[in-house]
């Protein structure tokens, strides 16, 4: 695997808003990027209620993935346009798992969360079902929280290191997502090294 692009996004405002910011328009940078326990130097991120953290620190997404999405949506899909941090090469999101890791260079990543999409995001692929055909085709992105920091950039090679122990997908995540969950699930997303938001959502019900 090798990082195919490595994107950042200023403050812009809303899609179709006529106030608020986001910091979903990512575009790629052909410099070194520093990835630290927030994030990307230089990345804008806006509505930290939601967004960001040291277990959403970074986001993302296969490049698998995002050529299925270009011929399901029949137009092209430059890097960024999901809002993701880190496009990899040859990732196929269905196969990623809460713990599972990426080293790129000094940088060690641990997969928290799966993405999931909200109408921002729709706003920003201009198509108001982008909601639900993200959330039916189940090939989430993933959030990952900085285990080493360091500098990346384009080009660089990614070595994948799968989670050890019993793995919860992004698919699984994605089906799961504002469900009520019996115990056993519980007990499976609770073991595995998941996101502080979605720990906290878990025990909330």
């Amino acid at each position: 695997m090798r990082l195919l692009a490595v994107s950042i996004g200023d403050a812009t405002p809303m899609p179709g808003k006529s106030s608020g910011k986001t910091g979903i328009d990512k575009r790629p940078v052909d410099h070194p990027v520093m990835i630290g326990r927030e994030g990307l130097a230089g990345d804008r991120i806006i509505n930290r209620k939601y967004h960001g953290g040291p277990d959403q620190a970074v986001y993302i997404e296969g490049s698998v993935d995002y050529e299925w999405w270009r011929s399901e949506l029949g137009r092209n899909l430059p890097a960024g346009a999901f809002g993701e941090n880190l496009l990899i090469d040859g990732l196929d999101n269905r196969n990623v798992a809460v713990g599972d890791r990426f080293r790129i260079g000094d940088v060690l990543l641990e997969v928290t969360s799966a993405r999931t999409p909200c109408a921002t995001f729709a706003a920003h692929m201009e198509d108001p079902l982008m909601v639900k055909r993200y959330a039916a085709a189940a090939r989430p992105g993933a959030y990952a929280r900085v285990l080493e920091e360091g500098v990346v950039r384009a080009g660089d090679p990614v070595d994948y290191t799968p989670f050890a122990g019993d793995r919860i997908s992004m698919p699984d995540l994605m089906r799961t997502h504002g469900k009520r969950l019996d115990e056993e699930i519980k007990r499976r997303f609770l073991a595995a090294p998941i996101g502080q938001r979605l720990r906290a959502m878990i025990l909330a019900k």
